[in-house]
């Protein structure tokens, strides 16, 4: 398929949907309840994302290193990151995240229910780029989310994916 081919099927594929990039974004959560709501709150407004879920540290490495089942994934413009999960959990992950030259560009908020001071240090120490305790009402919840999408699909300058990064 020639370039001109490429554009216009984008386009087609993209009619309708609000104009921009497609913001990438890797969830990982082990609480599908937590996960559904940020699904929710990206489905709602005007931002075209796409979420990428997986449910441990060590599955959130694979995925940013194309590893096994994910070879394919998309570098993601943006990372969730729960701290309390099985395996390898969200504090080991940023400290493997942050300390990868291929990685540690890509920003990564930890997102949270510990709102303990020595999570808060130690994650901000690892490199974190945000710090985020959830909050317990829903509503609450989905606006902070918002805040999230908002921030980081609107107002931030996002590092460029080279070529060989996939955006889908």
């Amino acid at each position: 398929m020639d370039q001109v081919a490429r554009e216009a099927e984008q386009r087609e594929a993209t009619a309708g949907a609000p104009e921009g990039p497609l913001l990438q974004v890797l969830v990982v959560e082990d609480d599908f309840g937590d996960l559904a709501l940020v699904e929710n709150a990206f489905d709602e407004h005007s931002i075209r994302s796409e979420l990428h879920h997986v449910g441990d540290g060590s599955e959130a490495l694979a995925f940013l290193r194309r590893e096994g089942a994910h070879r394919d994934a998309p570098r993601p413009d943006l990372i969730l990151l729960d701290l309390n999960m099985p395996r390898v959990d969200g504090r080991q992950a940023l400290a493997e995240i942050k300390a990868d030259p291929v990685l540690k560009s890509i920003p990564t908020i930890v997102f949270t229910t510990s709102s303990l001071d020595s999570d808060v240090i130690a994650s901000y120490s690892r490199h974190a780029n945000a710090y985020i305790t959830k909050p317990i009402d829903l509503d609450d919840y989905e606006r902070v989310v918002m805040a999230i999408r908002n921030f980081y699909g609107h107002l931030a300058v996002l590092p460029r994916r080279s070529p060989d990064q996939p955006t889908f």
